[in-house]
Protein backbone atom coordinates (compact mmCIF):
# COMPACT_ATOMS: atom_id res chain seq x y z
CA UNK A 1 0.00 0.00 0.00
CA UNK A 2 1.23 3.45 -0.18
CA UNK A 3 2.86 5.67 2.09
CA UNK A 4 0.20 8.27 2.15
CA UNK A 5 -2.27 5.68 2.58
CA UNK A 6 -0.74 4.15 5.22
CA UNK A 7 -0.39 7.25 7.29
CA UNK A 8 -3.60 7.85 7.55
CA UNK A 9 -5.09 4.34 8.03
CA UNK A 10 -2.73 4.80 11.13
CA UNK A 11 -3.87 7.82 12.24
CA UNK A 12 -7.46 6.44 11.88
CA UNK A 13 -7.28 3.18 13.46
CA UNK A 14 -5.14 4.83 17.10
CA UNK A 15 -8.70 6.56 18.95
CA UNK A 16 -11.29 4.62 17.60
CA UNK A 17 -10.29 0.96 16.87
CA UNK A 18 -10.89 0.36 13.22
CA UNK A 19 -10.16 -2.61 11.44
CA UNK A 20 -7.83 -1.83 8.31
CA UNK A 21 -9.03 -1.17 4.97
CA UNK A 22 -9.23 -4.10 3.09
CA UNK A 23 -6.33 -2.85 0.57
CA UNK A 24 -3.93 -2.62 3.78
CA UNK A 25 -0.97 -4.75 3.23
CA UNK A 26 0.44 -3.62 6.94
CA UNK A 27 -0.44 -4.46 10.44
CA UNK A 28 1.11 -1.05 12.15
CA UNK A 29 -0.35 0.24 15.28
CA UNK A 30 1.91 3.80 16.67
CA UNK A 31 1.40 5.30 19.73
CA UNK A 32 -0.91 8.40 19.75
CA UNK A 33 1.29 10.56 21.03
CA UNK A 34 3.79 10.34 17.91
CA UNK A 35 1.04 11.16 15.41
CA UNK A 36 1.95 13.39 12.48
CA UNK A 37 -0.76 15.23 10.29
CA UNK A 38 -0.15 13.92 6.18
CA UNK A 39 1.36 16.66 4.17
CA UNK A 40 -0.99 17.62 1.31
CA UNK A 41 -0.16 20.28 -0.89
CA UNK A 42 -3.88 21.78 -2.75
CA UNK A 43 -2.45 24.61 -4.99
CA UNK A 44 -4.92 27.02 -6.62
CA UNK A 45 -6.64 25.37 -9.53
CA UNK A 46 -6.23 26.31 -13.07
CA UNK A 47 -8.61 28.67 -14.64
CA UNK A 48 -10.13 28.43 -17.74
CA UNK A 49 -12.52 31.08 -17.78
CA UNK A 50 -12.92 34.69 -16.45
CA UNK A 51 -13.66 34.24 -12.91
CA UNK A 52 -10.07 33.51 -11.14
CA UNK A 53 -11.96 34.71 -8.00
CA UNK A 54 -14.40 31.81 -7.83
CA UNK A 55 -11.36 29.09 -8.72
CA UNK A 56 -9.33 30.11 -5.84
CA UNK A 57 -12.56 30.57 -3.34
CA UNK A 58 -13.15 26.77 -4.48
CA UNK A 59 -9.51 25.82 -3.77
CA UNK A 60 -9.58 27.63 -0.36
CA UNK A 61 -12.81 25.70 1.01
CA UNK A 62 -11.03 22.51 0.08
CA UNK A 63 -8.33 23.46 1.80
CA UNK A 64 -9.94 24.54 5.29
CA UNK A 65 -12.05 21.90 5.11
CA UNK A 66 -9.00 19.16 4.98
CA UNK A 67 -7.34 21.23 7.77
CA UNK A 68 -9.80 21.00 10.08
CA UNK A 69 -9.59 17.73 10.36
CA UNK A 70 -6.48 17.53 11.91
CA UNK A 71 -5.33 14.62 9.86
CA UNK A 72 -3.92 16.94 7.07
CA UNK A 73 -0.85 19.53 6.86
CA UNK A 74 -1.95 21.53 4.35
CA UNK A 75 1.77 22.66 2.91
CA UNK A 76 2.58 26.27 2.21
CA UNK A 77 1.72 27.48 -1.57
CA UNK A 78 5.19 29.83 -0.99
CA UNK A 79 6.67 26.31 -0.93
CA UNK A 80 5.75 25.11 -4.25
CA UNK A 81 8.51 24.90 -6.45
CA UNK A 82 6.56 23.59 -9.36
CA UNK A 83 3.98 26.10 -10.60
CA UNK A 84 3.31 25.28 -14.07
CA UNK A 85 0.33 22.65 -12.99
CA UNK A 86 -2.35 20.91 -15.22
CA UNK A 87 -4.90 18.43 -15.15
CA UNK A 88 -3.90 16.96 -18.07
CA UNK A 89 -0.54 16.85 -17.36
CA UNK A 90 1.84 14.16 -14.76
CA UNK A 91 3.43 16.53 -12.26
CA UNK A 92 6.97 16.76 -11.58
CA UNK A 93 7.20 14.90 -8.98
CA UNK A 94 10.41 14.77 -7.60
CA UNK A 95 9.27 18.52 -7.13
CA UNK A 96 6.83 17.97 -4.53
CA UNK A 97 9.16 15.01 -2.58
CA UNK A 98 11.72 17.81 -1.56
CA UNK A 99 8.96 19.57 -0.04
CA UNK A 100 8.22 16.19 1.53
CA UNK A 101 4.58 16.19 0.30
CA UNK A 102 2.87 12.78 0.26
CA UNK A 103 -0.51 14.01 -1.53
CA UNK A 104 -0.91 16.23 -4.34
CA UNK A 105 -4.56 17.90 -5.81
CA UNK A 106 -4.36 19.46 -9.06
CA UNK A 107 -7.62 20.59 -9.57
CA UNK A 108 -8.74 22.90 -12.91
CA UNK A 109 -12.09 25.18 -12.90
CA UNK A 110 -14.25 25.61 -16.16
CA UNK A 111 -16.65 28.48 -17.39
CA UNK A 112 -19.24 26.56 -19.34
CA UNK A 113 -21.74 27.76 -22.28
CA UNK A 114 -24.72 27.01 -20.31
CA UNK A 115 -23.46 30.00 -17.56
CA UNK A 116 -22.79 26.76 -15.04
CA UNK A 117 -19.09 26.07 -14.02
CA UNK A 118 -17.50 22.86 -13.87
CA UNK A 119 -14.85 21.81 -11.48
CA UNK A 120 -12.31 18.56 -12.41
CA UNK A 121 -9.84 17.64 -10.25
CA UNK A 122 -7.16 14.49 -9.57
CA UNK A 123 -5.52 13.38 -6.73
CA UNK A 124 -1.53 12.48 -6.91
CA UNK A 125 0.28 9.98 -4.36
CA UNK A 126 3.97 11.68 -4.78
CA UNK A 127 5.83 9.26 -3.39
CA UNK A 128 4.10 6.36 -5.47
CA UNK A 129 4.62 8.38 -8.18
CA UNK A 130 0.37 7.63 -9.38
CA UNK A 131 -2.57 8.78 -9.88
CA UNK A 132 -5.06 7.51 -7.01
CA UNK A 133 -8.18 6.63 -8.38
CA UNK A 134 -11.61 7.56 -7.18
CA UNK A 135 -14.56 5.66 -7.98
CA UNK A 136 -12.79 3.72 -10.24
CA UNK A 137 -11.71 6.98 -12.35
CA UNK A 138 -8.55 8.61 -12.10
CA UNK A 139 -9.98 11.99 -11.52
CA UNK A 140 -13.68 13.69 -10.57
CA UNK A 141 -15.53 16.14 -12.53
CA UNK A 142 -18.32 18.03 -11.07
CA UNK A 143 -20.67 20.38 -12.20
CA UNK A 144 -23.06 23.20 -10.87
CA UNK A 145 -24.72 26.34 -10.84
CA UNK A 146 -21.73 29.62 -9.95
CA UNK A 147 -24.22 30.13 -7.03
CA UNK A 148 -23.69 26.90 -5.38
CA UNK A 149 -19.77 26.43 -5.62
CA UNK A 150 -18.92 25.83 -2.34
CA UNK A 151 -21.03 22.92 -2.49
CA UNK A 152 -19.09 21.71 -5.11
CA UNK A 153 -15.94 22.38 -2.69
CA UNK A 154 -17.39 20.60 -0.07
CA UNK A 155 -17.94 17.71 -2.40
CA UNK A 156 -14.40 17.62 -3.82
CA UNK A 157 -13.38 17.82 0.26
CA UNK A 158 -15.91 15.01 0.50
CA UNK A 159 -14.20 12.69 -2.25
CA UNK A 160 -10.01 13.44 -1.55
CA UNK A 161 -10.91 12.50 2.38
CA UNK A 162 -12.70 9.32 1.50
CA UNK A 163 -10.00 7.99 -0.38
CA UNK A 164 -7.31 8.93 1.38
CA UNK A 165 -8.86 7.32 5.02
CA UNK A 166 -11.21 5.03 3.66
CA UNK A 167 -14.08 6.79 5.95
CA UNK A 168 -17.24 8.31 5.14
CA UNK A 169 -17.37 12.12 4.21
CA UNK A 170 -18.84 14.99 6.30
CA UNK A 171 -17.95 18.18 4.76
CA UNK A 172 -21.32 18.56 2.24
CA UNK A 173 -23.46 18.84 5.24
CA UNK A 174 -25.47 21.39 7.34
CA UNK A 175 -25.80 21.93 11.30
CA UNK A 176 -29.41 23.63 12.94
CA UNK A 177 -29.17 25.24 16.25
CA UNK A 178 -30.54 27.72 18.17
CA UNK A 179 -29.04 31.29 17.86
CA UNK A 180 -29.34 33.26 20.78
CA UNK A 181 -29.40 36.81 21.12
CA UNK A 182 -30.41 39.52 23.88
CA UNK A 183 -29.99 40.08 27.64
CA UNK A 184 -29.96 37.04 29.94
CA UNK A 185 -33.16 38.19 31.16
CA UNK A 186 -34.82 38.72 27.42
CA UNK A 187 -33.14 36.40 25.21
CA UNK A 188 -34.53 35.39 22.15
CA UNK A 189 -33.84 31.59 21.10
CA UNK A 190 -34.21 31.64 17.04
CA UNK A 191 -34.00 28.29 14.87
CA UNK A 192 -30.91 28.67 12.28
CA UNK A 193 -29.03 26.32 10.25
CA UNK A 194 -25.59 26.76 8.57
CA UNK A 195 -23.01 24.73 6.21
CA UNK A 196 -20.80 22.43 8.38
CA UNK A 197 -18.07 25.15 8.09
CA UNK A 198 -19.97 28.43 8.97
CA UNK A 199 -21.16 29.38 5.48
CA UNK A 200 -24.56 30.62 4.45
CA UNK A 201 -25.85 30.77 8.15
CA UNK A 202 -29.78 32.13 8.41
CA UNK A 203 -32.65 32.00 10.62
CA UNK A 204 -35.11 29.95 10.30
CA UNK A 205 -38.03 30.90 13.17
CA UNK A 206 -38.72 34.54 13.90
CA UNK A 207 -37.80 34.35 17.38
CA UNK A 208 -41.34 34.97 18.60
CA UNK A 209 -41.20 32.01 20.60
CA UNK A 210 -38.30 30.09 22.47
CA UNK A 211 -37.45 27.26 20.63
CA UNK A 212 -34.69 23.99 21.74
CA UNK A 213 -32.95 20.65 20.67
CA UNK A 214 -33.08 21.17 16.73
CA UNK A 215 -32.86 17.28 15.31
CA UNK A 216 -32.59 16.56 11.83
CA UNK A 217 -34.14 13.76 9.72
CA UNK A 218 -32.00 11.29 8.05
CA UNK A 219 -33.54 13.20 4.71
CA UNK A 220 -31.98 16.52 6.13
CA UNK A 221 -34.80 18.27 4.39
CA UNK A 222 -37.26 17.97 8.29
CA UNK A 223 -36.24 19.19 11.74
CA UNK A 224 -37.92 18.32 15.21
CA UNK A 225 -37.73 20.55 17.80
CA UNK A 226 -39.28 22.05 21.16
CA UNK A 227 -40.80 25.19 20.55
CA UNK A 228 -42.55 27.23 23.68
CA UNK A 229 -45.32 28.24 21.61
CA UNK A 230 -49.03 28.68 22.77
CA UNK A 231 -47.16 28.90 26.66
CA UNK A 232 -46.05 25.47 27.35
CA UNK A 233 -43.18 23.16 25.64
CA UNK A 234 -44.32 20.77 23.07
CA UNK A 235 -42.42 19.77 19.58
CA UNK A 236 -42.78 20.53 16.32
CA UNK A 237 -41.66 19.71 12.78
CA UNK A 238 -40.17 22.38 10.11
CA UNK A 239 -40.18 21.40 6.66
CA UNK A 240 -36.60 23.21 5.39
CA UNK A 241 -37.92 23.39 1.95
CA UNK A 242 -41.45 24.91 2.27
CA UNK A 243 -40.90 26.54 5.82
CA UNK A 244 -43.98 24.87 7.16
CA UNK A 245 -44.41 24.09 10.78
CA UNK A 246 -46.10 21.40 12.68
CA UNK A 247 -47.26 20.76 15.69
CA UNK A 248 -46.23 16.75 16.54
CA UNK A 249 -49.72 16.10 18.58
CA UNK A 250 -51.90 17.68 21.14
CA UNK A 251 -50.76 15.34 24.13
CA UNK A 252 -51.78 16.42 27.40
CA UNK A 253 -48.82 18.34 29.91
CA UNK A 254 -45.62 18.79 28.22
CA UNK A 255 -43.21 17.24 25.13
CA UNK A 256 -39.89 17.85 24.75
CA UNK A 257 -36.16 16.16 23.89
CA UNK A 258 -37.82 15.00 19.95
CA UNK A 259 -34.90 12.92 17.83
CA UNK A 260 -36.02 11.28 14.68
CA UNK A 261 -35.73 7.51 14.62
CA UNK A 262 -33.04 6.61 12.12
CA UNK A 263 -35.86 5.35 9.50
CA UNK A 264 -37.06 8.90 9.79
CA UNK A 265 -40.70 7.50 10.00
CA UNK A 266 -40.89 8.15 13.35
CA UNK A 267 -39.92 10.37 16.39
CA UNK A 268 -39.01 9.73 19.88
CA UNK A 269 -40.24 12.62 22.42
CA UNK A 270 -40.31 12.59 26.45
CA UNK A 271 -43.58 13.48 27.59
CA UNK A 272 -44.31 14.55 30.93
CA UNK A 273 -47.53 14.34 33.04
CA UNK A 274 -48.02 14.99 36.94
CA UNK A 275 -44.55 15.29 37.47
CA UNK A 276 -43.42 11.79 35.60
CA UNK A 277 -41.32 11.86 32.78
CA UNK A 278 -42.04 8.95 29.68
CA UNK A 279 -40.36 8.18 27.00
CA UNK A 280 -42.81 7.69 23.59
CA UNK A 281 -42.54 6.93 19.65
CA UNK A 282 -44.59 8.37 17.55
CA UNK A 283 -45.06 7.39 13.71
CA UNK A 284 -45.61 10.54 11.97
CA UNK A 285 -47.94 8.92 9.25
CA UNK A 286 -50.58 7.47 11.67
CA UNK A 287 -49.82 9.83 14.57
CA UNK A 288 -50.02 6.98 16.82
CA UNK A 289 -47.69 7.24 19.59
CA UNK A 290 -46.58 4.12 21.43
CA UNK A 291 -44.83 4.27 25.26
CA UNK A 292 -41.45 2.61 25.53
CA UNK A 293 -40.45 3.04 29.32
CA UNK A 294 -42.95 3.13 32.36
CA UNK A 295 -41.25 4.01 35.31
CA UNK A 296 -41.83 6.19 38.12
CA UNK A 297 -38.68 7.91 37.71
CA UNK A 298 -37.50 10.78 35.15
CA UNK A 299 -36.94 9.05 31.81
CA UNK A 300 -35.51 11.21 28.90
CA UNK A 301 -33.20 12.43 26.11
CA UNK A 302 -34.04 9.07 23.72
CA UNK A 303 -32.05 8.26 21.11
CA UNK A 304 -31.97 5.76 18.56
CA UNK A 305 -29.59 2.97 17.28
CA UNK A 306 -28.74 2.75 13.40
CA UNK A 307 -30.42 -0.69 13.28
CA UNK A 308 -33.78 1.04 14.80
CA UNK A 309 -33.82 -2.08 17.29
CA UNK A 310 -32.45 -0.25 21.16
CA UNK A 311 -32.31 3.03 22.18
CA UNK A 312 -30.29 4.58 24.78
CA UNK A 313 -31.53 7.14 27.14
CA UNK A 314 -31.19 9.30 30.58
CA UNK A 315 -32.95 8.35 33.51
CA UNK A 316 -32.30 8.58 37.34
CA UNK A 317 -34.23 5.47 38.44
CA UNK A 318 -30.71 4.55 39.94
CA UNK A 319 -31.10 7.58 41.88
CA UNK A 320 -28.86 10.03 39.80
CA UNK A 321 -29.09 10.76 35.78
CA UNK A 322 -27.43 7.92 34.32
CA UNK A 323 -27.59 6.45 30.76
CA UNK A 324 -29.60 3.33 29.89
CA UNK A 325 -30.02 1.26 26.99
CA UNK A 326 -33.42 -0.94 26.44
CA UNK A 327 -34.78 -2.85 22.86
CA UNK A 328 -37.80 -0.75 20.92
CA UNK A 329 -39.83 -3.39 21.55
CA UNK A 330 -39.93 -3.47 25.00
CA UNK A 331 -38.30 -7.20 25.09
CA UNK A 332 -35.84 -7.93 28.19
CA UNK A 333 -32.21 -7.38 26.94
CA UNK A 334 -28.42 -9.20 28.90
CA UNK A 335 -27.02 -6.20 30.44
CA UNK A 336 -23.10 -5.10 30.95
CA UNK A 337 -23.80 -5.81 35.02
CA UNK A 338 -24.93 -9.17 34.52
CA UNK A 339 -28.69 -10.68 34.42
CA UNK A 340 -31.97 -9.40 31.93
CA UNK A 341 -34.03 -6.18 32.13
CA UNK A 342 -36.09 -4.30 30.17
CA UNK A 343 -33.33 -1.33 30.74
CA UNK A 344 -29.94 -1.72 31.26
CA UNK A 345 -27.65 1.08 32.94
CA UNK A 346 -24.11 1.20 30.94
CA UNK A 347 -22.55 4.13 32.88
CA UNK A 348 -21.27 3.27 36.20
CA UNK A 349 -18.20 5.68 37.15
CA UNK A 350 -18.84 8.54 38.92
CA UNK A 351 -20.58 11.82 38.02
CA UNK A 352 -24.14 12.56 36.33
CA UNK A 353 -24.61 11.50 33.00
CA UNK A 354 -27.32 13.10 30.25
CA UNK A 355 -28.22 14.24 26.46
CA UNK A 356 -26.85 10.80 25.27
CA UNK A 357 -26.14 10.25 20.89
CA UNK A 358 -25.71 6.94 19.37
CA UNK A 359 -22.83 6.89 16.93
CA UNK A 360 -23.79 6.57 13.36
CA UNK A 361 -21.45 3.84 13.65
CA UNK A 362 -23.14 2.30 16.19
CA UNK A 363 -20.40 1.34 18.39
CA UNK A 364 -20.43 4.44 20.68
CA UNK A 365 -22.74 6.78 22.88
CA UNK A 366 -21.89 10.92 23.14
CA UNK A 367 -22.77 11.91 26.52
CA UNK A 368 -22.30 15.15 28.90
CA UNK A 369 -21.11 14.65 32.11
CA UNK A 370 -20.99 16.68 34.81
CA UNK A 371 -18.46 16.23 37.85
CA UNK A 372 -17.01 18.01 40.21
CA UNK A 373 -18.37 21.52 39.70
CA UNK A 374 -17.26 20.63 35.33
CA UNK A 375 -19.13 19.50 32.24
CA UNK A 376 -17.57 17.16 29.86
CA UNK A 377 -18.19 15.30 26.47
CA UNK A 378 -17.49 11.71 26.43
CA UNK A 379 -17.98 8.56 24.86
CA UNK A 380 -18.60 5.11 25.67
CA UNK A 381 -19.58 1.64 24.58
CA UNK A 382 -22.77 0.33 23.90
CA UNK A 383 -21.19 -1.93 26.65
CA UNK A 384 -20.44 0.32 29.04
CA UNK A 385 -16.96 -0.20 28.29
CA UNK A 386 -14.44 2.26 27.75
CA UNK A 387 -15.57 5.26 28.75
CA UNK A 388 -13.11 8.50 27.35
CA UNK A 389 -13.79 11.85 28.08
CA UNK A 390 -12.96 14.31 25.25
CA UNK A 391 -13.79 17.72 26.24
CA UNK A 392 -13.50 19.42 29.65
CA UNK A 393 -15.05 23.36 30.19
CA UNK A 394 -16.73 25.06 32.85
CA UNK A 395 -20.10 24.18 30.40
CA UNK A 396 -20.11 21.89 28.08
CA UNK A 397 -23.19 20.21 26.58
CA UNK A 398 -25.11 18.43 24.14
CA UNK A 399 -23.46 16.45 21.53
CA UNK A 400 -24.24 15.36 18.42
CA UNK A 401 -22.31 12.95 15.70
CA UNK A 402 -21.39 13.90 12.12
CA UNK A 403 -22.80 11.53 9.73
CA UNK A 404 -19.72 9.59 9.57
CA UNK A 405 -19.00 9.09 13.41
CA UNK A 406 -16.10 10.60 13.65
CA UNK A 407 -16.55 14.33 15.15
CA UNK A 408 -18.88 15.74 17.41
CA UNK A 409 -20.16 18.88 17.28
CA UNK A 410 -20.97 20.56 20.78
CA UNK A 411 -21.76 23.84 22.56
CA UNK A 412 -19.78 25.33 25.00
CA UNK A 413 -19.84 28.17 27.75
CA UNK A 414 -16.35 28.67 28.79
CA UNK A 415 -16.99 30.57 31.93
CA UNK A 416 -20.04 31.78 34.10
CA UNK A 417 -21.82 34.67 31.82
CA UNK A 418 -20.26 33.68 29.08
CA UNK A 419 -22.42 33.24 26.12
CA UNK A 420 -22.54 29.41 24.29
CA UNK A 421 -20.27 28.67 21.23
CA UNK A 422 -20.42 25.71 18.80
CA UNK A 423 -16.94 23.40 19.39
CA UNK A 424 -16.60 20.30 17.60
CA UNK A 425 -13.82 17.72 18.38
CA UNK A 426 -12.62 14.44 17.11
CA UNK A 427 -12.71 11.04 18.81
CA UNK A 428 -8.82 11.50 19.37
CA UNK A 429 -9.82 14.44 21.67
CA UNK A 430 -6.99 15.74 19.79
CA UNK A 431 -8.56 18.32 17.25
CA UNK A 432 -10.55 20.52 19.40
CA UNK A 433 -12.08 23.07 17.38
CA UNK A 434 -14.32 26.30 17.62
CA UNK A 435 -17.31 26.79 15.04
CA UNK A 436 -17.58 30.46 13.97
CA UNK A 437 -21.46 31.39 13.97
CA UNK A 438 -22.92 35.64 13.79
CA UNK A 439 -24.72 35.10 17.40
CA UNK A 440 -24.10 33.07 20.50
CA UNK A 441 -25.31 29.33 19.85
CA UNK A 442 -26.29 25.94 21.02
CA UNK A 443 -28.15 23.03 20.94
CA UNK A 444 -26.19 22.28 17.52
CA UNK A 445 -27.49 18.79 15.75
CA UNK A 446 -25.44 17.22 12.17
CA UNK A 447 -27.19 16.92 8.62
CA UNK A 448 -26.77 13.32 7.27
CA UNK A 449 -24.71 13.86 4.08
CA UNK A 450 -26.65 16.16 1.75
CA UNK A 451 -27.84 15.09 -1.94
Amino acid sequence: MTRILTALVLALMIPIGLAMPAAAQLQVRVDEGNFQPTPLAIPDFEVRGTNAEMAEDIADVVRADLESTGLFDIQNPASFIQKDLSIDVQPRFPDWRIIQTEGLVVGAYEELPDGKIAVSFRLWDVYGGEVMRINGQPGRRLTTTPDNWRRIAHKIADSIYNRLTGEDPYFDTRIVYIAETGPKTERVKRLAIMDADGANQQYLTAGTNTVLTPRFSPSAQEITYMSYEGGRPRVYLFNIETGRQELLGNFPGMTFAPRFSRDGESVLMTQAQGGNSEIYLMNLQTRQSRRLTDHPAIDTSPSMSPDGRAIVFTSDRGGSPQLYIMNTDGSPRTCPSGGRDVACRITFNKGQYSTPVWSPRGDLVAFTKQLGGRFYIGVIGTDGKGERLLTESYLDEGPDWSPNGRVIVYFRESRPGAGPQLWSVDLSGRNERRMMTQTDASDPAWSPLLQ
